[in-house]
Parts: structure tokens; sequence; C-alpha cells
């Protein structure tokens, strides 16, 4: 339940995550990285680009809305999970960087209550972005000439904005590495690791059991990721939530 106190503390972190615009321009490179390079890479593979073929992998001689969607997903995969990374880093690292903890100290309300504020905020800003993202991906196959999207299309494309949201819950872990390091960089680390490790999990062909690899695999082959596995994805939001918020109500000046 949120209560008045919870709903000013979020107030105040949307406002200041606003004010700085990190979080729009993380958004809007991540849309238009997504747009462009999706548009490119297909118009490429139509046109025969061996190397580009290569990188499509089973989608290289798909039809063109499916093989549109799934190098859309295949990007946002990776090039989301970086981006969402990088953003919620700088949400939580930024109190360290910026020197602005101390006065956190001295605030009404506890400092685990700011740190579930600056998650609620992140997550609110990842169901948009996911929305947008999704719409420019319709946008560029509408654009390139693939006509109207069929049943499967519009398939993919749900899965493509249900991929881009668990992205963005995925990389909670950052938050709690940022908490831990008191910085950006350690949590920008910890995603570029965790990035290595799916591919790992998924080069072994063992990523559907992978949490942080399940919801891409999915995305572009829903009948390799049972529900079970895809059930998976929720412990890694509420288990870094958790321990997140326990390093911040723990967190003290000497150290």
């Amino acid at each position: 339940m949120i209560t008045p106190s919870t709903a000013t503390v979020i107030a105040v972190e949307a406002r200041k995550a606003a004010a700085s615009r990190v979080l729009l321009a993380t958004g809007v490179l991540l849309v238009a990285g997504v747009g462009i390079l999706t548009g490119v890479m297909t118009a490429a593979a139509r046109g025969g680009n061996d190397e580009i073929r290569a990188q499509l992998g089973n989608f290289a001689d798909a039809d063109p809305w499916p093989q549109l969607v799934g190098a859309a997903s295949q990007i946002t995969a990776a090039g989301g999970f970086l981006a969402f990374g990088v953003a919620l880093s700088w949400l939580v690292g930024r109190e360290f960087a910026d020197r602005t903890i101390a006065g956190l100290f001295a605030s009404p309300v506890s400092r685990a209550q700011i740190a579930l504020a600056k998650l609620a905020v992140f997550a609110g800003a990842t169901v948009p972005v996911a929305l947008v993202l999704t719409a420019v991906v319709l946008l560029v196959g509408l654009v390139s000439g693939l006509g109207a999207p069929d049943t499967d299309a519009w398939s993919g494309l749900v899965r493509l904005f249900i991929l881009t949201v668990l992205t963005g819950f995925l990389t909670w872990p950052a938050a709690w590495v940022a908490t831990l390091g008191r910085g950006l960089l350690p949590g920008i680390a910890a995603t570029v690791l965790l990035i290595l490790i799916a591919q790992v999990f998924a080069v072994a062909g063992t990523g559907a059991w992978f949490p942080i690899a399940a919801p891409a695999l999915w995305a572009v082959a829903p009948g390799e990721v049972s529900t079970n596995q895809l059930a998976l994805v929720a412990v890694v939001p509420a288990a870094s939530a958790a321990l997140t918020v326990r390093a911040w109500s723990r967190l003290e000046l000497n150290r």
C-alpha cells in the first residue's frame, strides 16, 4: 500500500529524475538506436548482405515482418539491458557521485523509502519507453513497405513490448551493486557482467533457465521457453529490490 509519505517521496524522486533528463535521454537513445539498427539490418539482409544475415541467425530467411521484429528483439535484449542498467545505476549512484547522500540522512523519510521511490520511478519510466520502442519498430516496418502486420507480426510486437519491460526490471541488480559500490560505475559494471553471463548461458543452450536471458529467448522463440522458466524472471527484481532497500537502510556516513 502506498502511503501519503511514500507517494510524496516518489513524486520528489520523479521530479529530480525529470530535471536531470538523464532517463529521458537514455530512453530516446535506446528507442532511436533500436529503430535505426533494426531498419538498417533488415534492409541489408534483404539486400543479400551475408554478414548481416549471419547476425540475424534464424531470422535471415524469415518473412519480412518476423525478420524485422526478430531483429528488433535481438537488439533490444542486449542494447536495452545496457541502456536500462546505465540509467538505473545513475538513478541510484548519483546520490553518492554528487555527494548528496549525506543530506538524505536528515530527511524526514527513511532511506528505505527513498530507495523504493527510486525503483518505482524507474519502473514507471520503463513502460512508456517500451511502448514508444514498439511503436517505432512498427513504424519502421510500415515505412519500409512491409504492408500491414498480420496476426503473427502483432504477436511478435506484443512480445517485443513485454521483452522491453522485462529487460528494464531485470537490470535491478545494478541498483543494489551501485549502492554497495557507492557510485555509478559498479552498477554499470554489474550490468555488463550480467549481459556477458546471459550470452554464455544462451550459447550453452541453457539460457531459458537463466532469468536474465529467458525473456530474450522467449521473444524470438516463444515455444522454446516454458511458463515456469519465464516465471523465474520475477525473482530478479523482487530479490534486487529487497537487497537494495536493505542496503539503503543500513547505509552509514563513515563508509
